[in-house]
């Protein structure tokens, strides 16, 4: 079990109680825009870097030394838990994800091999280092969604109009549901070890659903999300949800077993929290375009932020989406202190 303290600022804005500063972190944080990271991973393929304990656990507190953000995410990859099920994966570089083969058949889904528990020691491992180096700094463990993992199990590649995705789902509904209740179980074997391992919150990302209908989505992928946070609902962590462009699908989201709901930038955190009667804590939901502006526009949007968050029983700053890979990391510094120094009772 983890040390960390209930009241840090992360954990109280997830339970929706008064904190001491407002808490902020990044997602995408760990690695891509830190030099520090880049040097490290030098000649390390991304997979190789995530199952190195020692590698995962420096590049996961990187970003808590050199930004001050109120939680590290462990560094992995939504595919690490395939690749340690056995399937043939990699993450290509400028490509994202490629599956050797895409499962698209009833057959296909037959040969999904099982997880084996003791593969995930490489994780268990990495997040027990990462936890004994940040003290009393959260650390989030995470895994990707049902439908989002599916995506790219059935498309083989990254592919944003996911067209053999869609194709399953219509035409042969069994062995969709038979593919997302296998990664469903993958993923919360995932979520399980980090938290066995010492991560004080969960998060599950679904990066693809903004793609689907309300009824889509409530009939043919919320089942499997809510069996993926039932399965960890004993552990007693924060549960949050995060989808993009999902602003039609947040009920939902929450409905699926959400106790913190991670909001993308295509909705105000303000009309976010009335569509939940201003009783679930928000995460969120800067505009990642928006650090490349100049501070004044910067400082402006990040003030907006803060205000509309306020209108939740508890906010926890974010991005609305993930740290681009070309953002100047003193930015996301100057960033933090800002969200730092705006007083908790302060909405203006």
């Amino acid at each position: 079990m983890t040390a960390v303290s209930s009241t840090a600022p992360l954990l109280a804005a997830y339970r929706g109680e008064p904190v001491t500063r407002r808490p902020v972190w990044f997602m995408r944080q760990a690695g891509r825009s830190l030099p520090e990271y880049r040097k490290l991973r030098e000649g390390t393929a991304m997979l190789d870097a995530c199952l190195d304990p020692e590698m995962a656990a420096e590049i996961t507190c990187q970003p808590v030394r050199r930004h001050d953000v109120d939680a590290a995410i462990f560094f992995s990859d939504i595919v690490v838990p395939l690749r340690l099920a056995g399937v043939d994966v990699d993450i290509v570089p400028g490509v994202g994800p490629v599956l050797a083969n895409p499962v698209r058949t009833a057959a296909d889904v037959d040969r999904l091999p099982d997880l084996d528990p003791a593969a995930l020691a490489p994780v268990r491992d990495g997040v027990a280092a990462s936890v004994a180096q940040l003290g009393d700094v959260p650390l989030i463990g995470f895994a990707g969604a049902p439908f989002t993992l599916a995506s790219y199990l059935v498309e083989g590649r990254p592919n944003r109009d996911l067209p053999a995705t869609s194709a399953l789902l219509a035409e042969d509904p069994a062995t969709w549901h038979r593919l997302l209740g296998w990664v469903a179980d993958l993923a919360a074997a995932f979520l399980r070890a980090q938290a066995e391992a010492g991560a004080s919150a969960l998060q599950l990302f679904d990066s693809w659903v903004g793609r689907l209908s309300p009824d889509t989505y409530a009939r043919d992928v919320q089942p499997h999300s809510a069996a993926v946070f039932a399965a960890v609902a004993d552990l007693g962590l924060p549960r949050v949800h995060f989808g993009t462009a999902t602003r039609q699908l947040l009920p939902a989201m929450r409905d699926a077993g959400a106790d913190v709901v991670g909001v993308a930038s295509d909705i105000g955190l303000d009309e976010a929290s009335a569509l939940f009667g201003h009783r679930v804590p928000l995460q969120g939901n800067l505009d990642p375009a928006v650090l490349s502006a100049d501070w004044a526009s910067l400082e402006a949007a990040t003030r907006d932020v803060v205000r509309r968050g306020a209108a939740a029983p508890g906010h926890v700053f974010n991005l609305g989406h993930g740290v681009p890979p070309d953002t100047d990391p003193h930015v996301l510094t100057r960033l933090v202190e800002l969200v730092h120094s705006i007083p908790t009772g302060q909405v203006d």
